[in-house]
This record gives structure tokens, sequence and C-alpha cells, in this order.
């Protein structure tokens, strides 16, 4: 997936009300940039750090910037704008480049499942169950080389959890797929003394037959590619 418009690099002055962020230009314009991450972006957010934004000329839009990603400055990078998983990852679907999908000619995103959710990609083949995938974004780094998730409280994340179960329960099968959006992590795992429940929730899941499974991504300034598997680090509640 590649960024439609080219990224300009930038220095973060704040990031204020979840979707908003103050940042200089390298000329030293400040604007103001929307923000699409939700979380809290720990560890990401801190002034002076160098992102890259894209800039924008659509007159639908107040804001002329969106922040894309975050440049750690020794060679890796990670994505802050949470709908990029997404993106990024169906291209990789409908092309066939991830294995445990290829077999499934009929993607689906967006669908309302169990009772007030969306799943984010429903996959459909004949003489095989529904398979629902449920898409999480990890950019949590406190230790070297872990991903974790989540970064901040998520209820609806262990809502998804119990909806998942209830799929496989339903004679379907279905996954939680965690989508690494930074380059520097060779393992993932929930943070569980962030959000107990939702740990708790990914054990339970995992007990009734959901299915996890955690993925790479390739990130530079020109846009995002699905890359291996990692290894994912299931809970200890």
């Amino acid at each position: 997936m590649r960024f439609q418009t080219p990224l300009v690099p930038a220095r973060l002055i704040r990031r204020y009300k979840r979707f908003l962020a103050d940042i200089q230009l390298d000329d030293g314009t400040e604007v103001t940039a929307h923000c699409a991450n939700p979380g809290s972006m720990m560890g990401l957010a801190e002034p002076g750090t160098r992102i890259w934004v894209e800039p924008n000329d659509d007159p639908k839009k107040k804001l002329k910037y969106g922040w894309r990603l975050v440049d750690h400055e020794n060679g890796h990078f990670t994505s802050v704008d949470t709908s990029l998983a997404n993106r990024a990852l169906k291209e990789a679907f409908t092309a066939g480049e991830i294995a445990d999908f290829a077999d499934y000619p009929t993607i689906l995103p967006e669908q309302k499942y169990a009772e007030k959710s969306r799943i984010d990609f429903l996959f459909r083949a004949p003489d095989r169950p529904d398979f629902y995938v449920e898409v999480k974004s990890v950019t949590l780094m406190r230790q070297p080389g872990l991903a974790e998730f989540p970064d901040s409280v998520t209820a609806r994340g262990a809502r998804h959890m119990a909806d998942l179960a209830q799929m496989v329960q339903a004679g379907h099968r279905a996954m939680i797929l965690y989508l690494v959006q930074r380059t520097d992590a060779d393992r993932v795992g929930a943070a569980g003394d962030i959000d107990p429940t939702y740990a708790r929730a990914v054990t339970d899941a995992l007990t009734a037959g959901v299915e996890a499974r955690a993925i790479a991504a390739h990130i530079t300034p020109e846009g995002i590619e699905i890359a291996g598997p990692l290894p994912f680090d299931r809970p200890k509640v």
C-alpha cells in the first residue's frame, strides 16, 4: 500500500484531544494535523518527535495534513494511523499474499455480526465455514522487541473477543489478527497490566477456539507492506 500523496517530514509540537496534533514542518511553518489514532499512543507522542505527515488539497477537509508515521531516527518507523492497517491488509488479502487467507475467494470488509459489532473482514469460500477476522493495529513497545496491545483500556476490544468466541461456537472460524505497525518488533503480546480485562478476554477466546496471528509490516515514508509472521505470546492470566 503506497501513500496516496508523498509524505513530508515534520516535528511534533503536541498531540491533544486525541485526534489533533500541532506540528512544525521543515520550513518552520506550524500547522495542525489530523491524528487518526484513538489510543494513548504511549511512547509515540513526545514533543520534538520526528514524524511524517501526508498533505492533502481536499476542500472538504478542514485539516490539510494527516499524521502517518513516527520516525525513530534509527532506521525504524511506526505507523500511527490505525486505518492504514486494514488498507494494507486488504491489498495483501486480495493479492493472496497471506497463506491463511489465500483459499477464500470472497472478502467482505466491515460486516455486521454478533449483537452490535462489525467484523473487519469476513472471508467466504464454497464448502468452508465462514471466517471472521478482527484486526488490531499494534504500536506500543515498552520492552525492546516486544510489541503490545492495547496501549489503553479497551472495553470494545474485550467485547470483540467475546463476539469472535460466539462465532466459533456457532460453527464458524474466527481469528484475532494483530498487525504490528512498527518495524522494530520481533514478538507480540497482550498488555495485561494496562487492561487485565482485555487480556482475560483474549485467553477465554483462545480457549474457545479463536485463532490468533501476529504479522509484521514493512514501513517507509513511501508506503506500508505486509511482511512475515511474528510469534504471539498468549496472555498469562
